[in-house]
């Protein structure tokens, strides 16, 4: 049988076999037609053969040949699990320059196909509303993130803050919560917090060393700091009668700049010879990256204030470990205490520098009322210090003895008794050995007290703060401390000192009445300026709602299970309200076309012309302008006693606002001079948010009962409001 044979010059083509040589059908004729297929998987030769390199074919099938793949025979893939090498494929491997290219080519696919979406924009009308729409997205999303992770939501409420007395103990537990506005549970029998205290002068001024952090740009800034309150005799002697500059006469400003950058080096050091206030860090100029602890480590080292030039004092600050230090007195700055410029110009021989009994840090957007900042420093000064902790063992004795055993049936109970306390000083234990871990015996007397505004009970705000130079010596000092250098430099700052090996017996004193942000700021710290007069007739109100809450917390706390009354009892609402700003609300004039004195004017809280309104028959600018209050009505007779600090002063004409409000006007006006003032007290049926409403005679005819002089004394205050009446011939028109 004769069997197809392809034929090598023609692939596609069948030829016959000849026939061999031992074949007896040599004569045998071939066939009228082609001879069958061969079956698709016979190749003509052996398994074995390895020239068969392609499948027969034949036009009478059907069957559609494979089309070979492109790259030849396919080689070991990426997924192969084979590390041998092929010797049919000896390829290169796979370069890393292949792998971008593929994943340009799949973005660009992407791109392709989603370009050619019939929802893609493709005209320019459609173009500019998706960018637009596109824009809208992106700023309500950044604005959603922000108000979620800003935890400032509502106003503070200043006014319970300028009521209950503050915190002033040992540190803040860390388990308080962020948003307690009590430390202890609600009590209604508190004595109002009053400032200063009947023997204030009798104490000895404290030694204040204030550095106010700046950068080179700000000469402007600085310069403003230099002609206010730096030397201002109101922001010196107090805003009452004076004192003759003798309670700061150991208050020394000084201006902390890291290192100028190359183009302000000449500036700065011209103004460094000019003024002689500015202490420049060996580093670069920053904010949370170090240079608050290289400040308080210059400080320890080279801080130093003029001695107390008078002598009659009953108390005065002696005794301490860091008294006997003393140094020549520095070049005098202008701004620097009359008693020492005297001292210099007076005595051949100048008396001797010492350290300071505060180190302050403030920031050059801040307002600061010397006086008043060196009198609440002198009050902490002399208050005892706090006791040691009891041991373990006998504050567990103490516990037992002072409460039953907890029922068994109470979980928490029993578990909160069995675990030791734990003390903010236990979380912030320092691991390695500080080099005053054991401060010895003399220094257990020192001072230690860390005051300024407690924000959230766990840190002091970065506007303004004070350490007591045993304090500051420490931080300068401890190894731990200087690896806690970058960061929110007020939260660091509250961490070392958490980190204090006595920190126990460290007082943090908090001042949140009387240190605030600019009415206009806008922040949750923001409302009026304030002075005593205000906060004596906001005080009944806040007592009236303490008796209220206080009721309704002891009815809560009957139940099973309940917190205890005063301890995340939200504030009345109310509390946070102020006549002249609104939280979230950028400020405007209560009504238009007012002077410059009556713009600063509207700006205090609670003064008439923070109530003007364009109504009817309303109160007029200019009357309420008439029948302002003096400087001696509104800090009720006192030389101290207001504002400490004013903050968030981002613009020039912020800070001359805050100026003209805390450092000018009369000490009694014109009507105040003249007249005599009664006070009337009206009781009031209106709801309490109408407390703050300007006097009318109409409302006067319809309040219930009208009582004057003595008779006060017997009145219920939680009841009452106060209002100033000026002048007795234009009552009517109130």
């Amino acid at each position: 049988m004769l069997y197809p044979k392809r034929n090598a010059a023609t692939p596609d083509r069948f030829a016959a076999s000849a026939p061999s040589g031992s074949s007896t059908a040599t004569n045998t004729p071939l066939a009228s037609r082609n001879a069958s297929p061969l079956p698709f998987d016979y190749s003509g030769a052996s398994s074995c053969d390895s020239d068969s390199d392609s499948e027969p074919e034949s036009r009478l099938l059907s069957h559609t040949p494979r089309r070979p793949h492109y790259r030849g025979s396919r080689g070991p893939r990426w997924w192969s699990l084979s590390f041998g090498s092929s010797s049919a494929d000896n390829r290169r491997p796979r370069r890393p320059w292949r792998d971008a290219i593929w994943g340009v080519r799949g973005c660009r696919r992407i791109a392709r196909r989603l370009i050619r979406h019939p929802l893609f924009p493709k005209t320019p009308i459609t173009i500019l509303l998706s960018l637009l729409f596109l824009t809208l997205f992106g700023v309500s999303l950044t604005f959603l993130l922000i108000y979620i992770l800003n935890p400032d939501k509502e106003p503070l409420p200043w006014r319970g803050y300028c009521t209950l007395p503050q915190h002033s103990g040992g540190p803040p537990s860390l388990s308080l919560s962020t948003t307690t506005w009590l430390q202890t549970p609600l009590t209604t029998n508190f004595t109002l917090p009053s400032f200063p205290p009947p023997d204030f002068d009798e104490l000895a001024p404290a030694g204040v060393f204030l550095g106010v952090f700046t950068i080179d740009t700000g000469v402007e800034r600085r310069m403003y700091i230099r002609s206010t309150w730096a030397t201002h005799v109101r922001s010196r002697e107090g805003g009452g009668a004076g004192d003759g500059g003798i309670g700061t006469s150991r208050t020394i400003v000084r201006f902390i700049m890291g290192q100028p950058r190359k183009e302000w080096e000449r500036q700065v050091q011209l103004e460094m010879d000019t003024y002689n206030d500015i202490v420049v860090l060996p580093m670069a100029e920053n904010m949370n990256r170090g240079k608050t602890h290289a400040y308080f480590t210059w400080a320890a080292n080279n801080s130093w204030v003029p001695p107390v030039y008078h002598d009659g004092y009953a108390r005065t600050p002696e005794g301490f470990s860091y008294t006997d230090a003393t140094s020549p007195p520095p070049p005098l700055a202008s701004h620097d205490p009359a008693l020492a410029h005297q001292d210099q110009l007076t005595n051949g021989t100048q008396q001797p520098w010492v350290r300071p009994d505060f180190v302050v840090k403030a920031d050059d957007d801040a307002f600061v009322m010397l006086a008043e900042l060196e009198g609440r420093l002198r009050v902490e000064l002399y208050k005892d210090p706090l006791p040691p902790p009891p041991a373990p063992s006998v504050r567990k004795q103490q516990a037992s003895r002072r409460s039953p055993p907890p029922p068994p049936n109470r979980e928490d109970d029993v578990r909160e008794e069995q675990k030791p306390a734990v003390t903010d000083a236990d979380l912030h234990r320092p691991t390695l050995v500080s080099a005053v871990a054991d401060p010895a015996d003399n220094l257990r007397e020192d001072p230690l007290v860390f005051w300024g505004y407690l924000i959230k009970n766990r840190f002091m705000g970065g506007e303004l703060y004070a350490m007591s130079f045993p304090l500051v010596d420490w931080v300068a000092q401890d190894p731990v401390v200087k690896t806690m250098t970058h960061g929110a430099e007020d939260k660091q700052t509250s961490k070392w000192i958490r980190r204090y090996p006595r920190a126990e017996q460290v007082r943090w004193a908090s001042e949140r009445c009387w240190i605030y942000d600019h009415p206009r700021a806008g922040t949750v710290y923001s409302h009026g300026f304030l002075f005593p007069s205000e906060v004596n007739r906001v005080r009944p109100l806040v007592m009236r709602d303490l008796g209220i809450l206080a009721k309704q917390t002891a009815r809560e706390a009957s139940a099973p299970d309940a917190v205890p009354p005063g301890q995340n009892v939200p504030a009345p609402e109310h509390w946070a309200r102020s006549t002249v700003s609104t939280f979230g609300t950028r400020y405007a004039p209560p009504v238009p076309g007012l002077t410059l004195e009556q713009s600063v004017e509207a700006l205090v809280e609670g003064s008439d012309m923070s109530k003007v309104t364009d109504a009817q028959g309303a109160l007029t600018p200019e009357v309420a302008w008439m029948y302002r209050e003096g400087r001696r009505t509104r800090y009720a007779g006192q030389r101290l006693g207001g504002t400490v600090v004013v903050h968030f002063i981002k613009k020039n004409m912020w800070f001359l606002e805050t100026a003209t409000a805390l450092l000018h006007g009369e000490d009694v006006t014109p009507v105040e001079d003249g007249v005599e003032m009664p006070r009337i007290y009206a009781y009031l049926d209106s709801d309490v948010a109408e407390e703050d409403s300007p006097l009318t005679a109409k409302g006067l005819e319809e309040s219930n009962a009208v009582v004057t002089g003595d008779s006060v004394a017997s009145t219920d205050l939680s009841s009452v409001r106060t209002v100033d009446v000026r002048g007795r011939g234009d009552r009517d028109q109130r």
